[in-house]
């Protein structure tokens, strides 16, 4: 009961914090800040998964995120069919012949005994396979970013439902990581980490310098939306005379209606993940994921499959990523490759879990919205307090131009100084696994 009074305690701290927020600043800030804790909320899930019942160090959330904000693109994004006839169906052909040729060579590995013989035919045919690729794949990428380059120059979407990219969004972050599991998850957790690393890059330089995907770094924008836009709810009588009634305004109002709708949208996702995950914590399939996080050699010798058992729960995390990437693409609605950094999407997550509890599916959403707050609101904090401090020096102060200067690092600094604490008076974070 004590344990339950605490944890409730800890997140009514939280949507305090919150709320004050709405009243001190803005109710568009609140709401803002509750939607990307929602969001991060679902990627600490997912990296709990991992991390908390597996013990797999999974340092490429970022691509996995990436790889569901491209899903919303390819999805629910404008069907252009001239750029299909122009090279669209040439390019899935050439990966479909990249995809054969790897195959090809997978399979001559497998099937031929070691020796000269082996390496030459699997040498002749990677080098064949990557001449016809490239002869197929670069005409009709130049056919398909030759469209109306300012403006797409991409193979767009299918322009179905933009919900229906939530759950994609998961399915292509679940087979990215299938791909990467099969042949990573072999090695030992410290080059886990390098190598997921090393892969969400692979994947983020794709993103930027394949115009023909998603636009690359001139981005996709206009994205369809699951909600109102605000002008048409401007432009709508009823709409403005409800406003009007409230005593608000009406840009005020659609804005916040917009935000609210989202908030409903993925507090329904986050919901529905976290009744999963908590199910799966305490079936025997989480009891089993456990006893191989804690001891593998153990769970090998009770007849386990360890390295299946690790590729999916690996798979499972890395789509929950994939989903909350959609999302998020979507709350945005433009696709932005140049912003998705390491800093922001892996550190960041990383700390949520640990601060919130690692292993524990409500610690992490409680460290999910804890830090999202405390990332977005430390440094205008930080920018006061040096105001406050430096008050009484002189214009001219050198050292008060420094330390109004070193505000912009706050961030930093205090994700680093909760971390320690954190670790240091509660390693197991704020809310324990059981």
């Amino acid at each position: 009961m004590n344990e339950t009074l605490k944890n409730t305690g800890l997140f009514a701290i939280v949507g305090g914090l919150i709320l004050l927020t709405g009243f001190m600043q803005s109710w568009n800030s609140a709401i803002l800040i509750i939607n990307m804790g929602l969001i991060s909320a679902i990627m600490a899930i997912g990296v709990n998964l991992q991390w908390g019942f597996a013990g797999l160090f999974n340092v490429g959330v970022m691509g996995f995120v990436a790889l569901g904000g491209l899903a919303v693109v390819l999805v629910a994004g404008d069907f252009t069919p001239e750029t299909w006839s122009a090279g669209g169906f040439g390019i899935i052909l050439a990966l479909l012949l990249g995809a054969a040729t790897v195959t090809a060579a997978v399979m001559i590995s497998k099937k031929m005994a070691k020796g000269r013989a082996r390496t030459i035919a699997m040498l002749a045919v990677l080098v064949v396979g990557f001449v016809v690729y490239r002869a197929v794949f670069d005409p009709n990428v130049a056919a398909v970013e030759a469209i109306n380059p300012a403006a797409a120059g991409n193979i767009g979407g299918l322009g179905l439902p933009v919900l229906l990219a939530w759950p994609a969004g998961g399915l292509l972050a679940a087979g990215a990581a299938w791909l990467i599991g099969k042949t990573a998850l072999g090695l030992r957790s410290d080059y886990l980490a390098i190598a997921t690393l090393g892969i969400a890059e692979i994947i983020i330089a794709v993103l930027k310098n394949e115009d023909w995907l998603a636009r690359g770094v001139k981005n996709v924008i206009g994205l369809p939306r699951p909600v109102p836009y605000e002008i048409d709810l401007q432009n709508d009588p009823a709409f403005v005379e409800r406003a009007a009634g409230m005593g608000l305004d009406p840009v005020m109002a659609s804005t916040l209606y917009v935000k609210l709708g989202y908030s409903v949208l993925f507090m329904v996702v986050l919901l529905v993940l976290l009744w999963m995950a908590q199910m799966a914590l305490k079936s025997p399939w989480g009891r089993m994921m456990r006893a191989i996080r804690d001891n593998e050699v153990a769970a090998e010798a009770m007849g386990k499959d360890v390295t299946r058992r690790h590729l999916q729960i690996f798979v499972l995390g890395s789509a929950v990523c994939g989903i909350a990437g959609a999302m998020m693409t979507t709350l945005d609605g433009q696709l932005t490759p140049g912003t998705y950094n390491p800093l922001r999407f892996t550190f960041l997550v990383w700390v949520m879990v640990i601060v919130g509890g690692s292993g524990n599916n409500f610690g992490a959403v409680l460290g999910a919205m804890l830090i999202w707050f405390l990332w977005v609101q430390v440094e205008p904090l930080g920018i006061w307090v040096m105001e406050l401090v430096t008050s009484g020096m002189a214009e001219d102060s050198a050292l008060r131009d420094h330390l109004l200067d070193s505000a912009a690092h706050m961030r930093l600094l205090t994700m680093g100084v909760i971390l320690l604490l954190v670790l240091r008076f509660s390693p197991r974070g704020l809310i324990p696994e059981k």
